[in-house]
């Protein structure tokens, strides 16, 4: 696989307006043509567009907001900046089922299919890793359009459990290391802030950046539940990497709702003694959402008005110190989550308009 330079091949298109939702329809989020029943569903991104693209004032401004294609490629060399030469001979090889069935968790204690049925399947389960990638290359243009246009609007990314060795929570790869290191290399940045606001830890970029000054990370998430429910250490005494601490560590615990507005500004506040970075990543999940349809989100149940609240302050708290900002989907789960999308959005889309 090549490199397309989406920075001089679409400079010019980006010169020309604010474009700032990178959505390409072509690509699809629902699992359940895999045979996977977990409940990633199309309505969290085609029903957000669609209320923006109906919105009375934004709609009639659609060209100058919404990037149609996913332009960027992925090489195995962007890969292994962050994962392992092992791991990523094991996603090239006969081997990557065996991986997509652990990383998706689609096989029990008992080896009986989990959230997985292959008689629902359309398509062959390794063909997945294809749209993996194009979500990570979806994360490297956000991220290139973010330092462009100060702010861009992913309808994917944000695989933020992926591990150095292997894949995780439903992340095979680590979309947003991989994009953070990727403008590195092309010395388009230095440094880099990770702010992840989905429900769980964001433990993998969190152990993929552990001692690297160049990148800060930031996660307020459930203090207790999945990936913090296993043990630190094994029988063997080798670490879990899911405990390396962030940065900035928020956890919140059950019937803490109520706190969690205060303590993300207070977060943000110890943030801003950081050396301010060339690019902010958002990982921007709605799983911490009320209505979340996905078991293990349940120790966090923040209203729609307090997630409009939490997004406008990290929002906010950015664009005030004129940080670019790339914004990722992240998990968001069943039916209602592309109602935290498309409120956060319609007033950010709003906001860059009138700024103009």
């Amino acid at each position: 696989m090549g490199f397309v330079r989406w920075d001089l091949i679409k400079l010019n298109t980006l010169n020309q307006g604010v474009l700032m939702i990178l959505f390409d329809d072509s690509q699809k989020e629902s699992l359940i043509e895999f045979g996977i029943e977990i409940p990633i569903l199309l309505s969290r991104v085609f029903n957000t567009f669609e209320y923006l693209k109906s919105h009375e004032i934004l709609g009639s401004k659609i060209d100058q907001w919404h990037i149609r294609k996913i332009e960027e490629t992925v090489s195995r060399v962007d890969l292994l900046r962050v994962h392992s030469e092992d791991y990523i001979e094991k996603l090239f090889s006969a081997g990557l089922e065996n991986e997509i069935i652990k990383t998706f968790e689609l096989l029990d204690d008992a080896g009986n299919y989990y959230r997985y049925n292959p008689k629902k399947s359309a398509r062959p389960l390794t063909l997945l890793f294809e749209r993996i990638l194009t979500i990570v290359a979806g994360t490297i243009q956000c991220s290139r359009i973010a330092l462009a246009k100060d702010f861009c609007f992913a309808f994917s990314g944000g695989m933020h459990h992926g591990q150095k060795d292997y894949g995780n929570g439903f992340c095979m790869l680590n979309d947003i290391v991989i994009a953070i290191r990727k403008l590195q290399a092309e010395n388009l940045i230095r440094t880099a802030w990770v702010i992840d606001t989905d429900a769980h830890k964001g433990d993998g970029t969190a152990a993929l950046t552990r001692g690297d000054d160049t990148i800060t990370t930031f996660s307020i998430h459930m203090a207790k539940g999945w990936p913090l429910d296993g043990e630190e250490y094994d029988p063997d005494g080798n670490f879990n990497p899911s405990f390396t601490p962030s940065n900035i560590d928020i956890p919140m615990a059950k019937g803490e709702d109520h706190l969690y507005i205060p303590r993300l500004h207070e977060g943000l506040n110890r943030l801003d003694r950081w050396a301010h970075p060339d690019l902010a990543v958002v990982v921007s999940g709605a799983d911490p959402f009320e209505k979340d349809e996905l078991p293990s989100t349940s120790d966090l149940k923040l209203s729609l008005a307090q997630l409009k609240e939490r997004d406008l302050l990290t929002y906010n708290f950015l664009k005030d110190r004129d940080i670019p900002r790339a914004y990722l989907m992240a998990g968001g789960y069943g039916e209602s989550c592309w109602e935290v999308y498309a409120q956060f959005l319609e007033w950010a889309l709003l906001d860059n308009m009138n700024s103009l």
